[in-house]
């Protein structure tokens, strides 16, 4: 009886071996985005998300009225690949938190956004990506901006 259930532990283990877990792959899909990111790689970005991708933002405008702003992704990597060598930014992910049903996940991320070694601003991102052949793609990005309340 010992030998079977060794047998069977062993193969059970052995299943496993290779296998990716979806909120890990998720996670990878993420960070893989951010390293495009920082790399201002405009091709990488866009070959990581879903031809339908959409950009908001959750803000406060300068009357104080609350607002989503949507960011044609083009902008987005018009931005990106604009700033400056002399300019280094890095948006410092602080969590993740993944959820995956079948070919959906969603994925929420707060972090703190730092240029020049100084803290600009801090939020959430949440992340909507569709399992596609063989990949996640980013489907929607909607973050929150702000300067109160960031932690240094």
């Amino acid at each position: 009886m010992k030998k079977y259930l060794a047998v069977v532990f062993l193969l059970t283990l052995w299943s496993g071996w290779g296998q990716i877990h979806p909120k890990d792959s998720v996670e990878k899909a993420i960070a893989g985005f951010f390293e495009a990111f920082h790399a201002q790689d405009s091709m990488r970005l866009r070959q990581m998300v879903s031809p339908a991708m959409r950009m908001q933002t959750v803000g406060r405008s300068s009357t104080g009225t609350d607002s989503v702003i949507t960011i044609p992704f083009g902008n987005f990597l018009r931005s990106i690949t604009s700033i400056p060598d002399s300019v280094r930014f890095e948006e410092r992910l602080l969590s993740i938190a993944v959820e995956v049903d079948g070919n959906l996940a969603q994925a929420w991320t707060p972090y703190e956004f730092w240029v020049n070694g100084e803290l600009s601003h801090c939020g959430a991102n949440a992340f909507q990506l569709f399992y596609e052949g063989a990949s996640w793609k980013i489907l929607q990005i909607i973050d929150t901006r702000r300067r109160e309340g960031c932690s240094e």
